[in-house]
């Protein structure tokens, strides 16, 4: 029976493993490899498999039988290679102990320098080299890293006898410390550590190696590798590798040096390199901040013959790799040696100049261009950026409701924010929660802090809509209007104090944070283009202003895929009348509220459909409960309270008193799965039939004029068939009459939302009436989860994630293992009904990628999501059609 390979041998011109065995032996493993197969001068090595790291999490910290064994081959291996002896006194071999994930981390895990150093063999070192202190100075950065990496101590305390030292000796920096006060160094390093843990430093180079191994396998459960992680969606079963291999020195002279560098510049995407360096150092000084490091370009310079390596190996890399690569070297003496190189990191302007560079020069086709960028970076491009750079004075977390970044004065009342908002004055609008009453001051804001409600909160759906910049459910603040000041975590911000948001990540700094531009260039409308190309899977937008529609058609939208007329009733000129109808029990008054309505909406359908042209706009019909177009309860209350103790005019009382009636008649335990969607159409038709006329009016005087529309009237919260037999017949009929009465012909569709499980499991019934069906996710996933998203994500849901209960918000990246198959469900049944139903989806998930990807493999049409998200499910589309095509 063959032995589990747990250790791959690198060095002599061969590797055991290839860039293929990234996943086994880590990116750093594989590419050490990859290199040394390529003829690269690496420092041989060997390699220690992430199956290992996962083995040792399974066995409660303990290694699999038979490793212990396959390391002592590959050491003897590594010591006939070199012609040197693991812990002999002449002529020691020493090595580097570093960390490398299949998922490049970064400074996130630990590494281990000149292994193998002791009181003995640093005398062999010394004597061989002919240079006492560059021995002895690697032997103090030995001991200051075990003690940091292994035994877990403070690296500033030793920091701090380093200071001390070169305040003894009177020197500026580290490299003007001699031999003597390296010396004192080793031992006082080695003091500090017997009294901090107890334990006494080891002398023999394995237990060295054997407790270094242990510490950079422990570091993947380190804090901050845990949260690299989960930034960056890598799975946390994955594990480390481990990376053993022969140190080379930087730090031996004047013809030595190390480096850090990228084939491009990671920043721009400009084809020069990028990098820095350092002469007679070790790596961790050119990172560390302890010295200030070189431009690569001046390596020319200092040592031509390096240089010149190195451009001939960059060149190598990249054409091996077609792709930018970040290199770590190490210049020994004259000789360079390559220590890693990784696929580089990069901004989303770099990476869309680099794809559309490099398929120019013909290093890569279309395909694997589009491949490159990462569509949630395009957020970079199309939203304004706090500077990453930039330190801030971070003041709390909310939730990431509508991206960008923005900055400005606080304000507390919408009727301040708009008046000085108005003036010019930059302000962000601090509330509870908004309501429709605050569209005037979120118009005229910067951005929206909302200390409640989630991602489908009236802050979040209208700020989205807007463009604007908005952070909401930030918990953590607590907000005093009558005293006009917030606080949180014992600081007060008042009024007119400077705050920063940004709507990407739900960060609230104080002050104002320095930001970055949004940048769409030559070389993103090119990306997008050969998106176009690649894809199947329609874009559309979800729009309900023209000018939502028009910046939607610059980000690429084919068509509108939901306008929520209910937005348009939030207006300020409007909402009297909204209110007015819904307060009234007497229909003969309502009609005369909608009736003032009609024409406002009818110009509100004819902008959108001017703006889009021939290209189809979904129109979903009243959507929430009528209540969420009144005031709040609570707040009226104490309005006719402080009415009636004034003595105020008993006209006025008697109408906030009214209002105050008409709340509590309509007030629902569970408004979200009350009396809304097709459900008010049945109670209330005329307000339906309002909104179609409204709907065709607009059409139909566009047609007179000579152009192309393209309707379609979607009926929302459809749960039985015959809900939807009921309103269609009168959207139906109202429309006909308006186009009759216009002399005017029209194509249209009638189809609805289908956002219930009832709905999907009897899609095929439903269909029998729908011409479409667009998929509402985020009430599909809160009725199949059974929870509120206002209510899970301000309560529960961030605790899930962070317990790992749940991978992902599910109102963020669709749930396919249960709404997904739902969808697949009404998919499949509404097409046995009616073979060429078109479907979409029109819930956020629709700008989501890996929903966007779903969606496409389960046979949607069509994907809508918000303008500023259209280039992402544009290349999200592209990429799941490279996917399934390779």
């Amino acid at each position: 029976m063959s032995e589990n390979k747990y250790v791959y041998f690198f060095g002599g011109g061969e590797a055991d493993g290839r860039t293929g065995l990234k996943n086994l032996l880590g990116g750093k493993g594989a590419n050490l490899a990859e290199m040394t197969n390529l003829g690269i001068n690496v420092p041989p090595g060997f390699t220690i498999t992430t199956e290992v790291c996962t083995l040792y999490y399974e066995n409660d910290e303990n290694y699999p039988r038979g490793l212990d064994e396959q390391v002592e081959r590959a050491l003897e291996r590594l010591e006939e290679l070199m012609d040197q002896k693991f812990g002999e006194i002449e002529d020691p071999l020493l090595v580097s102990v570093r960390s490398g994930a299949r998922e490049s981390m970064p400074g996130m895990m630990d590494t281990v320098l000149n292994l193998g150093l002791n009181d003995e063999t640093v005398k062999g070192l010394a004597k061989k080299t002919g240079n006492d202190r560059f021995a002895y100075d690697s032997y103090r950065r030995f001991v200051q890293m075990y003690g940091n990496v292994v035994l877990g101590m403070d690296g500033s305390d030793f920091e701090k006898i380093i200071e001390a030292k070169k305040e003894e000796y009177d020197v500026e920096i580290d490299t003007d410390l001699g031999v003597k006060a390296l010396k004192e160094l080793v031992k006082e390093f080695k003091d500090f550590i017997k009294k901090e843990t107890g334990v006494t430093f080891p002398e023999d180079p394995k237990e060295q190696l054997w407790k270094a191994i242990t510490a950079v396998f422990g570091s993947w459960n380190n804090e901050r590798a845990i949260s690299y992680r989960n930034l960056n969606d890598i799975p946390h079963h994955w594990g480390t590798a481990v990376n053993v291999q022969t140190m080379v020195y930087g730090n031996m002279g004047k013809n030595c040096g190390t480096g850090v560098a990228f084939t491009r510049d990671p920043s721009t995407g400009e084809k020069k390199y990028y990098g820095e360096y350092l002469k007679n150092a070790q790596g961790e000084d050119v990172v560390s901040g302890v010295r200030t490091p070189k431009d690569i370009s001046k390596l020319e310079d200092d040592m031509p013959h390096a240089y010149e390596q190195l451009v001939e190996i960059f060149e190598k890399l990249e054409q091996h790799y077609k792709d930018v690569q970040d290199v770590e070297f190490t210049i020994q003496q004259g000789e360079l040696y390559m220590l890693q190189t990784r696929t580089g990191k990069r901004t989303a302007q770099a990476a869309v100049k680099i794809a559309v560079d490099m398929e120019t020069e013909g290093l890569i086709d279309k395909e694997t261009a589009v491949m490159r960028i990462e569509p949630k970076k395009l957020d970079e491009l199309l939203h304004k950026r706090i500077d990453p750079d930039a330190e801030v004075d971070l003041l709390a977390m909310g939730l990431d409701a509508s991206p960008g970044a923005a900055s400005g004065t606080v304000i507390f009342n919408s009727d301040e924010a708009a008046e000085r908002g108005d003036a010019g004055e930059k302000v962000i609008l601090v509330r509870t929660e908004t309501s429709p009453e605050d569209i005037h001051g979120m118009a005229a804001a910067q951005g929206i802090l909302t200390s409640r409600g989630g991602m489908t909160s009236h802050a979040a759906v209208v700020a989205r809509g807007m463009g604007k910049p908005a952070v909401a459910g930030c918990e953590d603040i607590n907000v005093d209007y009558e005293k006009e000041e917030f606080t949180v975590d014992g600081r007060t911000i008042k009024k007119g104090e400077y705050i920063t948001i940004d709507g990407g990540n739900g960060e609230v700094s104080y002050g104002i944070a320095p930001t970055i531009d949004p940048e769409i260039d030559e070389n993103f409308k090119t990306i997008m283009e050969w998106a176009d190309e690649i894809r199947k899977l329609g874009v559309r937008t979800n729009a309900d202003t023209p000018e939502d529609a028009a910046k939607a058609i610059e980000y690429g939208a084919e068509g509108i895929g939901l306008t929520r007329t209910e937005h348009m009733f939030f207006a300020e000129d409007r909402l009297p009348i909204v209110q007015k109808m819904i307060l009234t029990s007497d229909k003969t008054v309502r009609e005369e509220a909608l009736e003032k309505l009609q024409p406002m909406q009818k110009e509100d359908f004819k902008g959108i459909f001017e703006a889009m042209g021939a290209r189809p706009v979904t129109i979903r019909l009243l959507d929430p409960p009528l209540h969420e177009f009144l005031p709040d309860h609570d707040q009226v209350l104490v309005e006719v309270t402080e009415l009636r103790l004034k003595g105020d005019n008993e006209e006025k009382i008697k109408e906030k008193e009214n209002m105050l009636k008409a709340l509590e008649r309509m007030e629902e335990m569970n408004p979200m799965l009350g009396h809304r969607g097709c459900r008010l159409g049945i109670s209330y038709p005329e307000i339906y039939n309002m909104q179609v006329r409204a709907i065709f009016e607009a059409a139909g005087e566009l047609v007179l004029e000579g152009k192309e529309v393209t309707p379609e009237v979607m009926i929302p919260l459809v749960s039985d068939i015959a809900e939807l037999e009921i309103t269609k017949e009168a959207a139906k009929k109202a429309a006909e009459e308006v186009l009759d009465e216009m002399g005017v012909e029209l194509d249209y569709t009638i189809g609805t939302m289908i956002e219930l499980p009832r709905a999907c499991v009897t899609a095929d019934k439903i269909a029998e009436e729908a011409e479409f069906f667009s998929f509402g996710t985020n009430d599909l996933t809160q009725t199949t989860y059974g929870f509120s998203r206002d209510d899970a994500e301000g309560k529960f849901l961030a605790k899930y994630i962070e317990d790992n209960v749940f991978k992902n918000n599910p109102f963020q990246v669709l749930d396919q293992e249960g709404v997904g198959q739902l969808m697949q469900i009404a998919v499949e049944k509404g097409r046995a009904t009616r073979k060429d139903l078109k479907i979409g989806i029109c819930g956020e998930h629709g700008g989501e990628p890996s929903s966007v990807k779903f969606c496409h493999r389960t046979g949607l049409n069509y994907v809508s999501c918000s303008p500023f998200r259209v280039p992402l499910a544009r290349l999200s589309a592209a990429q799941v059609q490279i996917e399934d095509q390779s």
